[in-house]
Formats: structure tokens, sequence, C-alpha cells
């Protein structure tokens, strides 16, 4: 229905998906190749020999046709589009290569191709309650991981050492794998808002942030929080941590369908401006979460503005960075619900002071 709705949108004869991702969310198939035809006609899913038992039970239930190719794939597709009398055909022009492009101009002659720009990922902002459930499993594996890594949190420890027993955790527990390169930073490397672990080890008396995330059936989760290593935090170091988290709270609470992305954006930025730090807050306040970990919604001042709808999922993330200091953010996965939303990580957000 999605695709159909699409093509008829956009006035397609058909629609040409290439990216493993919206292969995945259309067909099922969660194998690395594959090639996948809508039309008017028919659906059809182009593999070659070593995908044909997984692409059986993987995309027939979802009304595609397996077709079985020899290389290249485009000989099968040109043959289909000529049967079906294709003149005017969407491709992810966001996803294919000059190269790709180049060869369907030469292979496919006389057809017309549409830009679909970024029309998957604002097809896949609204989750299903399944893709939800998906999303949920894999924040409640982050969480059940960092719990088991805090007492690794010593002085002298190495933060890659620390990031490997976490994403072991987190595959212990059911995941298929992080879902994007961990960010353990301490010390003064807690003012990079992507400092990824290092071989920095860590320090007593400052902040170590951790943001990380996996993959459960293919959906990611995401979280961040930062905890306290020493004996008794700074003034300065309570202040940013409470201004954050107050930030937080406050952008977190006004989630609801009918808000839109700017908003919440600027809630949070207003607050953590009025203590002073708003020049060190200066990302945006998050993002869409799904089959990627970076997706629509954007939830941003400076990004397209969305409206918030039900089943949207998204992060809210502020933080204040200070160089030579150190910084503070935290992170949860919110669903977004007709009256309110639902947190989906149930870490403890009050500071952590480990001694």
């Amino acid at each position: 229905m999605k695709l159909r709705k699409l093509m008829e949108e956009k006035s397609l004869d058909g629609i040409l998906i290439t990216d493993l991702v919206n292969l995945r969310y259309f067909t099922g198939f969660t194998g690395t190749t594959g090639i996948a035809l809508a039309t008017e006609k028919g659906r059809y899913f182009l593999v070659d020999f070593r995908y044909v038992a997984q692409a059986n039970d993987e995309v027939v239930p979802n009304g595609f046709e397996v077709v079985v190719i020899e290389r290249p794939a485009t000989n099968k597709i040109n043959e289909i589009l000529k049967e079906e009398n294709i003149k005017k055909l969407g491709i992810e022009d966001q996803n294919v290569s000059l190269a790709e492009y180049n060869d369907y101009v030469e292979k496919f002659k006389g057809l017309e191709f549409v830009s679909l720009g970024d029309s998957f990922t604002r097809i896949r902002m609204v989750k299903t309650e399944a893709e939800v459930k998906n999303i949920k499993k894999a924040a409640d594996i982050a969480d059940k991981a960092f719990a088991k890594i805090l007492p690794l949190i010593k002085e002298g420890a190495v933060e890659n050492d620390i990031k490997t027993e976490l994403e072991y955790e987190m595959k212990k527990l059911g995941a298929e794998g992080p879902s994007f390169d961990t960010i353990i930073a301490s010390n003064y490397r807690s003012a990079m808002p992507h400092g990824v672990a290092s071989e920095k080890k860590i320090d007593r008396d400052g902040f170590v942030k951790f943001d990380f995330g996996c993959f459960y059936n293919g959906y990611a989760s995401d979280m961040t929080r930062t905890v306290y290593f020493g004996d008794q935090p700074s003034e300065k170091h309570l202040e940013i941590y409470n201004t954050v988290l107050e930030a937080q709270l406050k952008a977190i609470d006004a989630v609801k369908v009918g808000v839109s992305t700017r908003e919440l954006d600027k809630i949070a930025r207003d607050h953590i401006t009025s203590k002073g730090y708003g020049e060190n807050f200066g990302h945006g306040l998050g993002h869409g979460v799904g089959l990627e970990i970076h997706e629509l919604p954007n939830v941003s001042g400076k990004a397209e503005d969305f409206i918030l709808e039900e089943n949207m999922v998204i992060t809210i993330e502020p933080g204040i960075y200070i160089d030579g200091f150190g910084g503070v953010r935290i992170e949860d996965d919110v669903v977004v619900k007709k009256d309110g939303y639902e947190i989906l990580n149930n870490t403890t957000k009050e500071l952590m002071i480990i001694k």
C-alpha cells in the first residue's frame, strides 16, 4: 500500500529499491544482496542463487515474487520494465552511485528517471507497533548492559576496554551489534560531543560520558548517560549536570502529537541559555531512530520543522560541553503518544557518583 501510494503521488509506473535499509523495510529481506522492483502489476524481488531460500522465507509473505537472476541484475530488470511498458521509474537518488545511475541510463533506454529524494525516510518516520517493540527491546538491552559495566569504571581503566565489555554485554543480551561507534569520553574528553572511546585512561574527579546503543531485529537504540567518577563533584560539575537534566526533562514533558520539533529544541535550548551555557550546546536536540540510528524527523532549531505524529520515535539529548573541563549529555529514546510520550530507557538520570 505504501509503495502504491507513493507511485500515485509521483505519477510513477514503477519504483526500484536497492538500499538495504529500504529493502528490509518494504520487503522484510535481511540479506546483503538484492533488488526490489514495484510496478502497478507486480512486486518483484531479484536475487541470485545464494539468497533464494532466504528470500522465499522473508519477502514472499510480504507480497513479493522471488526472481532468480544471474548478474548483472539490470538485464532482468530491463526485461520486466519492457514487458510492463514502464516509462517513469522512481529511483533512490540519495543512495544510487553515479556509476550505478550511468548504468541505468545505458541499460534502461527511453526511461524517465524520477528522484525519490527522502520519500522512503519520511514513510519510515511513523513506526508500527512491531517496530516500536523492537526499538524498546534494543533500549532495554542497552540499559541492562550499562548496569553491568558500571563497576569497571575505576582509576586507570581504559575507555576502549570498557567499550569492548559494554558491546560484549549487549551481544550476550541478544543484540546484533552496536548501532554506532560507541562513545566513552572521560574527564576533559567528555567535552567532545562525539568523542568515541580511545586509549585514554580514566582519571578521578571528572565526568565520564557514555553514548551507545545496539541493533535488535534490525532496529536501533541510542542512549547517553554521564556519570561522575570521584569523591565529590564540584559546584560547577553539579550546575552543568543539573542544567542539562532540567532541559531534558522539560523537553520530554512537552512531547506529544501536534508539537513541532523546533519547539522541542527551543524548550531545551532556552533553559540551557538561561543558565549561561547557550554557547556550549552546539548541536540539535535529537533525531529519529529506527532501522537507522539517525532518521527523520530531525529535532533541531536549524533543520526542517516536523510536526510530531503518534508512534514517531525520537531522541531527546541536550548537552553542555566546556573545553578543558568536561561535558554532559543525557539522552533517551522517546515514543510519541497521542496525549504524551513513553520513555524507552530505564537507567536513572540522577547523577551517579562512582567512588
